[in-house]
């Protein structure tokens, strides 16, 4: 190239680098303090550990109106004198109290910061009490973008739920409303409905009471500890019926809450959720509320993974509302709601991330569970056959991970990117059992605790022997997926990595004449002599890369 010809390629270059340096930043989300309010965890968050939540709500279905009161028991871990409760307008906090003290509440966008009067001891724990009101946020698309999703069933008779994952749980009610910390010691959830309704919450019920007015207030008790956004209420016409699992720990309550003209279509459906609790059990270990029981809660909106109380609107049939998600065939063998929410009770509500950023820990693995399912009752090949099929879904937009401290998600690829990542780190691990007792392992390392990326991250490559920074770099925080080039001359073959991040190292299983041989590409060129000229080359299809083949590597 000439010279001239030279800096005019540089100067193009460097435009269409700025282009597109621009437009990436013009499309990025710009934060607010509210964000980093909602997102971080703020000075008026820190100090104070969160024990349990004593929450009581009144509903008003005709008014679409809610009131009520959250006693908040904390321990107090440093000195400090204002302690920030959120709750979202057009909700309104009408007061709160401390030892029967009144408190100054200065309230600044959704965040509300309680000037406390007494000294708050180290190691002392205290309370202080809420009580609230307001038309909370109706569901405009429930769950994606939730809040009260106000309906009634075929018979007129109202049929309400919440949902809030992303949105916040105070959307609704007050509470800390931020990922990383949780009552250790579960929470109790009162909700008062009108006459003729039965109201669900999580954890179990331990008491009704009939009030004069005729309304019934149902107390649920929550025994382990409970993230925010997996606290829900549910309320209509519910008829029960249950059955005792035998499982790892013992009998396992199971309810069942539908409305009353779906319970003979629900005692045929829901036969998913025992066979569902055996091959998770099998895969993820003991169900991690056993103390709450598990429940499926039939709601107007698709469903969601509230803890002990997983919501159901999947219409009663097969797939994703009839549809496969893999369009392969093995997603119609299972009902999506009830194996993918139910999932969630080992990822998302036993092992929660602490930041929202992180959230593919939750989406990922639970994506994952769905082929985990089809591989207990049809085997290892109808597991691969349905997340290989799930990659038509992939965007490859933006990273997994999004941004911290702003209640910044990621990328939507967390669900089936994730789970492909996963996938092949099965593939990797090269042994099945030794794969199910990480999956195990993880559940247990971090039994109702918060975590971070690197936790897992960490874990993983821990028990699997091998640095995989380099693998979760380039599936968690870039878009580009790994392309295997390779050349072949007589019997020899040359290949490598490209699209990848720097120091990417990956063991990749191949075919040789229909022969299984494991290499290890890197960035630098490699070789392998192959058995004759005219030998058959094969990626096998299980790891998320791509492969080209080349005339020659440079």
């Amino acid at each position: 190239m000439k010279l001239p010809q030279l800096v005019l390629f540089m100067i193009l270059l460097v435009g269409s680098n700025q282009i597109a340096e621009a437009q990436l930043l013009k499309n990025q989300k710009q934060f607010t303090r509210q964000d980093s309010l909602r997102g971080s965890i703020t000075p008026e968050r820190a100090w104070w550990d969160l024990k349990y939540y004593d929450l009581d709500v009144t509903v008003k279905p005709a008014d679409k109106f809610i009131f009520g009161s959250n006693e908040i028991t904390y321990e107090v871990l440093e000195p400090y004198q204002v302690l920030q409760i959120d709750l979202q307008e057009p909700m309104k906090i009408v007061n709160a109290t401390q030892d029967n003290r009144e408190l100054e509440v200065k309230q600044e966008g959704n965040a509300h910061f309680i000037q406390l009067v007494d000294p708050q001891i180290v190691g002392v724990t205290n309370r202080v009490k809420i009580t609230f009101e307001g038309t909370p946020r109706e569901a405009k698309n429930a769950p994606w973008d939730g809040g009260f999703s106000w309906e009634k069933d075929n018979n007129g008779t109202p049929f309400i739920a919440t949902s809030n994952q992303g949105l916040g749980a105070s959307v609704w009610w007050p509470n800390k409303d931020h990922m990383y910390d949780e009552g250790e010691n579960g929470m109790t959830i009162s909700v008062n409905a009108p006459a003729g309704l039965r109201t669900v919450s999580n954890g179990r019920l331990t008491n009704t009471e009939l009030k004069t007015d005729g309304s019934s207030t149902y107390t649920w008790e929550v025994k382990n500890p409970i993230n925010n956004y997996g606290v829900n209420i549910n309320i209509g016409d519910y008829v029960n019926f249950s059955e005792v699992y035998q499982g790892e720990s013992g009998p396992l309550d199971m309810n069942y809450y539908v409305l009353r003209d779906n319970l003979e279509k629900a005692k045929k459906q829901f036969k998913d959720a025992p066979k569902m609790m055996k091959a998770f059990e099998h895969w993820f270990g003991p169900y991690p509320f056993y103390e709450d029981s598990y429940k499926l809660v039939e709601v107007p909106y698709l469903g969601m993974e509230h803890q002990s109380s997983v919501t159901y609107g999947n219409k009663y049939v097969n797939g994703y509302l009839g549809n496969d998600l893999s369009g392969t065939g093995w997603g119609l063998k299972f009902d999506f709601i009830i194996i993918h929410e139910s999932g969630h009770e080992w990822f998302a509500n036993n092992i929660t991330n602490k930041d929202i950023a992180d959230m593919w820990i939750h989406e990922s693995f639970t994506a994952y569970s769905e082929s985990l399912f089809l591989d207990y009752y049809y085997g290892k090949q109808a597991s691969s056959e349905y997340i290989i099929g799930t990659r038509r879904s992939i965007k490859n937009d933006r990273p997994l991970i999004g941004q911290y401290d702003v209640n910044h998600e990621g990328s939507g690829d967390m669900y089936y990117k994730g789970a492909n990542l996963l996938h092949t780190l099965r593939q990797i691990a090269n042994d099945d059992e030794k794969w199910r007792q990480i999956l195990r392992g993880l559940n247990s390392e971090f039994y109702h605790q918060t975590v971070t990326t690197a936790q897992i991250e960490n874990y993983i490559s821990k028990e699997m022997e091998i640095d995989l920074a380099p693998v979760f770099d380039q599936y968690l925080r870039g878009i580009r997926i790994p392309r295997l080039e390779y050349a072949i001359k007589k019997n020899k073959m040359q290949y490598r990595w490209v699209n990848v991040v720097e120091g990417f190292e990956m063991p990749l299983q191949i075919l040789i004449d229909g022969k299984s041989e494991w290499i290890t590409p890197s960035t630098k060129t490699k070789k392998l002599k192959l058995p004759s000229k005219n030998s058959e080359f094969e990626v096998i299809e299980d790891f998320y890369v791509n492969y080209k083949k080349r005339t020659k590597l440079k």
